[in-house]
């Protein structure tokens, strides 16, 4: 349709503009694919047409490919990493009991049968209708070019491939747990990015993925009996017999046809998603910020209600998501039951259908919150999942705490306590460690969401709440349908506040520094002078400024605030309600620091470090100081 290519021209032009005037570049991949799917035995064929730009400065002689499905075999490398982790995603194994005392986890993927495998299989492979060497290479497909492609030049990438829908054990797969018959994420050949770092070609474990920015047109044929949604614009609503946005057949299909052929239209998205089943429900929801919201759903009594209630749920986070972070930028997006738990995609998400209401409208924050951090600002989240993961977790408790009928003082706590807990332990690893590279997937899970929301969280701390929501929206701004790094959203706070912030971006994601400071004595003057002495201590290697709270006998409260001297900066008052004195910098050599407050100690109460409890000190027991009074 005409309105949906002028919106990919429209993000298209954008995206060139930035590259030149700033230096930046991405590559490009337009897809054309037509698969037809056999709903009886779970195997597609299928034609893909792709028109890669080369739009860096590198000579490309070879491509890869993700062939995702070739991980549900026996043997694979995500079988053998799901058989050595400590403690394997509990989705992907069955508990065997041992004796009456003891269970073991067995994987899965190790018991597939040949009917019940995935598979995606590649031929014909041909650049430019010349043909290329292939070589399949379980979960990644390298391709020897048969003609280099230059900087600034166009190839087309013709193929075939053949695929077999696995049991659904991980994200995509057939016949999951709530019998939903086809969730098709990660299904098709999809080509690897290749960005200033060069070829991100990572084998398929179960955790995360990189994507080119491109168009997508896919047709799907598949029997009549089946509803789908996913990614994209339907186009051919008339020639099916179903008004996708108004949900309605519009024509009867003669009985005599067995398979219709749905296509749709997706711009500028580095992913595509579809799933189906025979007893989905359709519902479509108008909003007045301009975005149609789908929800399919089975057919299931039990959850009816629920996904009823969530619609009006979804667009209010929506339309919170657009005011504070930018606006969506599709016109459409799709909540769809299909999932084993939650997992984004580009204009959709597939998600568990049964539960809890609190539980569904929590999966669906985050889920849809990834649309902005992801599928809109596109990091790579095999190397920075605390970017993506981080920053969504952040949206979604501001989201989920927005439409609470009561607000909760610090929506963020868990995290504070999860990431303090993990740190604590001994086993936590950097942020900057590879998604694939955790020792454990709890340590993976508490890094990427906790402690990358708390990225954020922190950032309020230092530059305060007014920056810190300037930063979301101008990172969104400059850098949607583009691939962001850390570097660039440091910058972005950088050029929003004016502090400098390299420090720490350094020590929160690419060392195992903490954050640990205390009161370390309070003493009366010993002049006569009726004045109170603090002595602070830097314990831990991370360096912080100090807000410090004091209240005293009669009531009153004060604060001060001690500014770092690394960050050349100084906060506005966060509680304008109460008097603060700014005391001189504290430089991270000197782990010691002493101040004084202007009364008798026997008029004071209790002092405490960082009364926002937004500073993510791992010994929080130290950071306060009460005067015994008689």
């Amino acid at each position: 349709m005409k309105k949906f290519i002028a919106l990919s021209f429209f993000i298209t032009s954008f995206s060139t503009s930035f590259s030149q005037s700033n230096g930046y570049w991405q590559q490009k991949a337009d897809y054309k694919m037509e698969v037809s799917m056999d709903v009886k035995t779970y195997q597609y064929k299928g034609k893909q047409e792709l028109i890669y730009t080369n739009n860096s400065s590198d000579t490309l002689r070879k491509v890869f490919y993700h062939l995702y499905n070739n991980a549900f075999q026996p043997g694979s490398e995500m079988d053998m990493r799901l058989q050595s982790v400590k403690d394997p995603d509990g989705r992907m194994v069955n508990k065997i009991k041992v004796d009456d005392k003891t269970t073991k986890n067995e994987s899965r993927i190790a018991k597939l049968l040949p009917n019940e495998i995935g598979y995606l299989h590649i031929s014909n492979f041909k650049q430019d209708g010349q043909s290329a060497v292939a070589k399949e290479v379980e979960t990644i497909l390298e391709v020897t070019l048969a003609n280099p492609i230059l900087p600034g030049k166009t190839s087309t990438f013709t193929l075939d491939f053949d695929g077999q829908v696995p049991i659904q054990i991980r994200r995509s797969g057939r016949n999951n747990k709530e019998g939903v018959e086809l969730s098709m994420a990660q299904w098709y050949p999809k080509i690897a990015e290749f960005d200033f770092e060069g070829w991100h070609a990572d084998p398929y474990i179960a955790r995360e993925f990189h994507g080119v920015w491109g168009n997508f047109d896919v047709k799907i044929t598949i029997d009549k009996k089946y509803l789908l949604g996913g990614t994209g614009y339907l186009q051919n609503g008339n020639e099916i017999g179903y008004n996708y946005q108004n949900e309605g057949v519009i024509v009867k299909i003669p009985k005599k046809q067995k398979a219709l052929t749905w296509h749709f239209f997706a711009p500028m998205v580095h992913d595509f998603t579809w799933a189906a089943d025979r007893n989905y429900l359709h519902d479509v929801v108008k909003t007045d910020f301009g975005t149609t919201l789908h929800f399919i759903y089975k057919n299931n009594p039990k959850i009816l209600e629920n996904w009823k209630q969530a619609q009006p749920k979804t667009a209010a986070l929506m339309n919170y998501f657009n005011t504070i972070v930018g606006k969506y930028p599709y016109e459409q997006y799709s909540v769809i039951q299909g999932g084993d738990g939650g997992m984004e995609y580009a204009m959709c998400t597939l998600i568990l259908g049964e539960g809890t209401f609190e539980g569904l409208v929590g999966v669906i924050a985050h889920e849809m919150g990834h649309s902005w951090f992801q599928h809109v600002l596109a990091t790579n989240e095999s190397k920075h999942s605390w970017m993506d993961e981080g920053f969504t977790s952040f949206i979604e408790d501001l989201g989920v705490n927005e439409l609470a009928e009561k607000k909760s003082a610090n929506p963020f706590s868990g995290s504070y306590k999860s990431y303090i807990n993990l740190a604590n332990s001994g086993k936590e690893q950097p942020l900057s460690t590879h998604s694939d590279r955790y020792d454990e997937n709890r340590s993976y899970s508490i890094a990427s969401y906790s402690k990358g929301e708390l990225f954020l969280t922190q950032l309020e701390y230092l530059i305060g709440k007014e920056n810190l929501m300037k930063t979301v929206k101008r990172f969104y701004s400059e850098f949607k349908f583009k691939h962001p790094t850390p570097n660039d959203i440091k910058r972005t706070a950088e050029r929003v506040s004016g502090a400098n912030l390299d420090w720490y971006l350094t020590d929160w994601t690419k060392t195992l520094n903490t954050i640990d400071y205390g009161i370390k004595n309070v003493d009366s003057a010993t002049d006569g002078v009726k004045k109170t002495g603090v002595s602070l201590e830097r314990i831990g290697r991370m360096p912080m400024p100090i807000d410090i709270l004091v209240e005293y006998t009669d009531g009153t409260k004060e604060t001060f605030y001690i500014p770092l001297r690394m960050m050349s900066f100084e906060k506005e008052n966060p509680t304008p309600e109460i008097k603060r004195t700014v005391l001189k910098d504290w430089a991270w050599g000197n782990p010691n620091y002493f101040f004084e407050i202007d009364k008798e100690k026997t008029a004071i109460k209790k002092i405490s470090i960082d009364p926002s409890s937004l500073m993510a000190d791992v010994m929080p027991d130290n950071n306060s100081y009460e005067i015994a009074t008689k």
